[in-house]
């Protein structure tokens, strides 16, 4: 992929360098575009990066070369992509099948179907997904498509998650502000300590019946397991969440989805054979939404 940027009045006379910085290419991207790919060209000449830019001249260069993925491509697992453009991938992920591969989960994740699904394209391989979605949390994942966008697209993502605890909480907006740190004795276990790490989840409970209340969170900071934490800390488990105290009864298991995710990327327009970025930058902002899964959707009915 060739990535092309014009360069705009204000950055007549600047180092091609610094136009990178306000390119938001990554040091690490520049690196490797200059030391493992085919360098940086201006107006079609190929340039150092201390060369000055003269206004209405095109920065272009081509995205290096990737390393073959380590992890096998597996078809049979599907990947429902809902939405996706030169930079963002949104996936909706099921519950019960892990992002990565890990020491339990060698295969059949999320990152084996991404490599099948962007092997069938032509595409690399490398999962980059922006945010990590526990093995039984459903809902949207959004993914870099290449090494450019996986440095800007984290700065730009809001996520709602939808939750049902256990309790009838009362209606409207509220807000845990407890610090989370390994419980004692244990790797994966969180909990609520004073010596935690800061941790903030804003929520608005939206309906409250039948002993189970569904809740919109957003968690200001990502410590692992937070809204799962702040919930059980406060007296209401997510149902089906057994690791803090939640019953598995009705729903097997924590009930958690990611149902809104938020996010920008810059304003562009595909070439023949590039993507031609609009210098300033400017963002276009992008709003997916999903919906309930059906196991959620029977419980906050309190369905039988």
């Amino acid at each position: 992929m060739w990535l092309e940027f014009p360069v705009p009045p204000q950055c007549d006379g600047l180092e091609l360098r610094k136009l990178l910085y306000q390119c938001a290419v990554s040091t690490d991207l520049a690196r490797a575009v200059k030391y493992r790919g085919q360098g940086f060209f201006v107006d079609g000449h190929s340039s150092y990066t201390n060369v000055r830019l003269a206004a209405g001249q095109v920065v272009r260069f081509a995205l290096p070369p990737e390393e073959k993925p380590a992890v096998a491509a597996q078809a049979e697992i599907s990947l429902n992509v809902v939405y996706e453009d030169a930079f963002a991938l949104v996936i909706e992920k099921p519950a019960g099948i892990p992002v990565h591969p890990t020491l339990n989960y060698a295969d059949g994740t999320l990152a084996n179907a991404y490599a099948a699904w962007a092997q069938q394209r032509g595409e690399s391989g490398v999962f980059r997904p922006v945010n990590r979605l526990d093995k039984n949390t459903s809902g949207l994942l959004l993914a870099a498509r290449n090494m450019y966008a996986a440095s800007l697209l984290s700065d730009h993502v809001q996520k709602t998650y939808f939750a049902l605890a256990e309790g009838e909480m009362l209606l409207g907006p509220g807000m845990f502000d407890g610090p989370i740190g390994r419980a004692e004795g244990s790797i994966v276990t969180r909990c609520v300590r004073p010596d935690g790490k800061p941790s903030r989840t804003e929520y608005t409970v939206l309906e409250a019946a039948n002993g189970v209340s569904l809740v919109s969170c957003r968690p200001v900071t990502g410590r692992t397991h937070q809204i799962r934490v702040h919930f059980a800390h406060a007296g209401y488990p997510l149902a089906g969440d057994d690791l803090y105290g939640g019953s598995m009864e009705k729903i097997h298991r924590h009930a958690l989805h990611c149902g809104k995710m938020e996010f920008a990327v810059p304003e562009y327009a595909l070439e023949q054979d590039a993507v031609r970025i609009q210098m300033p930058l400017e963002w276009k902002k992008v709003s997916v939404e999903s919906t309930l899964p059906p196991d959620m959707r029977r419980l906050s009915r309190c369905e039988n």
